[in-house]
């Protein structure tokens, strides 16, 4: 386990925490220079998971900045917005935050589980809070269930790009079907 950030494993993660930071913020500075209300909401939209695992005070913030867009210039709303995003990546996720973003996905796909699925989603959770496995291998186990649910809201967040471990992820599935001999 890495000590900087135990619930990642070195060989698991090649990106850094500031490289996440340095990418989402990069990010809205192209929101910034499109200088466009719908990319903004558009970038908090797919971001939501990625700022809750950083910090959820700063992202309910954000959240009630975005709904007071027809209350204030564009420009300072920009700023503000801009101030609190960087307030909100400076903090570093914990097993804790990582865990509350998972259950708050969990909740996006739990009428789409039997109880068997459930259980093992549950139990995965625990391992990761445990430290048995990472934020990458819980994500890499998620994502084919965003797909099965067609939920391209979840499939969309910046959370799964960035913490996947995508490096296990292969196209190719192995499958029971044997062919006619």
């Amino acid at each position: 386990m890495n000590k900087l950030n135990p619930y990642f494993n070195d060989k698991d993660c090649k990106i850094s925490e500031k490289d996440i930071s340095d990418y989402v913020i990069q990010r809205f500075e192209d929101v910034k220079s499109s200088n466009k209300f719908k990319n903004m909401l558009a970038f908090h939209t797919a971001n939501k998971f990625m700022i809750m695992a950083h910090d959820q005070v700063e992202l309910k913030k954000l959240g009630n900045i975005v709904a007071s867009h027809r209350k204030i210039p564009f420009s300072e709303l920009l700023q503000e917005y801009e101030n609190h995003l960087k307030l909100a990546m400076d903090k570093k996720p914990t097993v804790r935050t990582h865990s509350n973003v998972i259950m708050h996905i969990f909740g996006y796909f739990l009428k789409h589980l039997d109880q068997n699925e459930k259980r093992t989603f549950l139990n995965n959770l625990d391992q990761f809070r445990e430290g048995k496995k990472t934020i990458g291998q819980i994500l890499l186990e998620i994502s084919p269930i965003t797909y099965r649910c067609d939920d391209t809201y979840l499939a969309s967040q910046t959370y799964f790009l960035l913490y996947s471990d995508i490096e296990h992820r292969s196209i190719f599935q192995p499958t029971n079907i044997k062919e006619d001999e």
